[in-house]
């Protein structure tokens, strides 16, 4: 029998965390008889009772495996990391325990990679959430695609089913802070795109603030173009063209008596404030650009795991970027 792995990452989910296994393991007995579960809960050093759960859950259910991390790494580490444990000839990237993306759609989903699809990617056609939120994620995306060597699809996340090569070419990113979805995107191999609608949450609160979403869009641009440092680039020539052009013709209106020269503190104000404030944001890009350098080659593990449930601990290469503390295993 074919094995299915599902990661679900969870910080502080304690509302969520029976509701999401009940409603995955309900899907499989109505519509994937013949299929093996493997469902990993990777959390992120829980402080409520999420890990209390998932053990007695895990302690019932031989599929259910549990990652539990020695602090929060943060969604995509953490998700990554469990990406790792998936042993699946498939694997769904990122089921968060939410249920806004609904696991109702993964016999469909088997159902296109059965057929020979690499990739079922949800798109998320439709959200239920504010108008605001959703304009910035549009406008993230036509930009990221504007700049990216490779086509990002609007509203499609880590809702994905993927089959073992794409994984391994997936895991093969030695990546300090991976963007799931563009790692996919990127590796390419032959993909299909599924509209659904991404649900409101019914539980608790989203622990995606705006600047972990700021943060996320910022990896990802920068992660996957060169391009604002060639913008940089060309802003700097465009602008030292404009400024030499523009002492050319105060010299000539000056020298010909054709009119006078523009001067005085206000231009020479505004042309310094000007020019200050190009100089600081190129030197934001730049430092984007040296801080993913630093954090790459700092080397490290991406993360440290403090308990695994449910899961034999098999040596990996250091090259995984995680790191084992001495726990129990279940």
């Amino acid at each position: 029998m074919k094995k299915i792995s599902i990661v679900s990452p969870c910080y502080n989910e304690e509302d969520n965390v029976a509701a999401c296994y009940e409603a995955v393991k309900l899907v499989f007995d109505r519509d994937l008889p013949g299929y093996v579960r493997e469902h990993i809960f990777v959390d992120n050093s829980s402080s409520d009772r999420t890990v209390e759960i998932l053990r007695e859950i895990a302690a019932k259910d031989p599929n259910v495996k549990v990652v539990v991390n020695a602090r929060n790494f943060g969604v995509f580490k953490s998700t990554f990391n469990g990406l790792r444990h998936s042993t699946g000839d498939a694997t769904l990237c990122m089921l968060p325990v939410d249920l806004q993306d609904p696991p109702e759609h993964l016999p469909e989903f088997v159902k296109l990679w059965e057929s020979g699809y690499e990739v079922v990617a949800g798109a998320r056609s439709t959200r239920e959430e504010g108008l605001v939120l959703r304009a910035a994620r549009g406008a993230f995306y036509r930009i990221v695609n504007a700049l990216s060597d490779f086509e990002l699809s609007p509203d499609v996340g880590e809702f994905q089913l993927i089959d073992r090569k794409v994984l391994n070419a997936v895991l093969s990113h030695d990546d300090h802070y991976p963007y799931i979805r563009g790692i996919i995107a990127s590796v390419g191999f032959k993909r299909v795109i599924i509209p659904y609608t991404w649900k409101a949450r019914k539980r608790g609160v989203s622990k995606h603030n705006l600047m972990m979403l700021i943060d996320q869009a910022l990896n990802a641009i920068f992660a996957f173009t060169k391009a604002p440092m060639r913008f940089c680039t060309f802003a700097g020539v465009g602008i030292a063209a404009f400024c030499l052009l523009f002492s050319a013709v105060s010299v000539f209106m000056w020298a010909s008596g054709i009119g006078d020269a523009p001067r005085g503190t206000t231009t020479i104000i505004v042309a310094l404030f000007f020019l200050s404030g190009i100089q600081l944001l190129f030197i934001g890009m730049l430092g984007e650009y040296i801080t993913a350098i630093h954090n790459q080659v700092r080397g490290g593990p991406t993360v440290i795991e403090r308990e695994l449930i449910n899961i034999s601990e098999t040596p990996r290469p250091v090259s995984a970027g995680v790191t084992k503390l001495p726990s129990r295993s279940a």
